[in-house]
């Protein structure tokens, strides 16, 4: 059992963040959900929006989560994320050329065109332009 919040994000590429945290907001499914020392043990799904991390000293942080699961057990929170980025570390021009080419595709109509997939990467872009405005 940890005796702090212990923080872990990891993507396909490896792990980003392993610290003590005070706090960490966490964009669920169903809305998001801050998770603080002694919290209950639960495992939810992750969706497209922010994660907050809350230092000891509580600054504030920000990652741009585009889906996967959490797991809280034990004063560790363990956030496994299709992609985590931080603010700071946005492509703001890389995130704004990806709305661009959903906004076409889209707007195309054409038949061989996944407009499900054209709105979740629209989705995913917008978040992260968003959050890169963040500090």
């Amino acid at each position: 059992m940890a005796s702090n919040l212990l923080l872990e994000i990891v993507t396909p590429f490896g792990k980003i963040f392993s610290q003590e945290v005070y706090s960490c907001t966490i964009p669920g499914a169903n809305g998001k959900f801050q998770v603080l020392k002694d919290h209950a043990a639960l495992v939810a799904k992750v969706d497209v929006g922010v994660i907050k991390i809350e230092h000891l000293d509580h600054r504030g942080e920000y990652l741009a989560a585009s889906g996967g699961f959490s797991e809280v057990k034990d004063n560790v929170i363990k956030v496994m994320a299709e992609s985590a980025e931080f603010s700071d570390k946005i492509d703001v021009a890389r995130a704004k050329l990806a709305v661009e080419r959903a906004e076409k595709r889209i707007e195309s109509k054409k038949s061989d065109v996944d407009i499900d997939r054209a709105k979740a990467s629209m989705l995913r872009a917008l978040n992260r332009i968003k959050i890169s405005e963040m500090h």
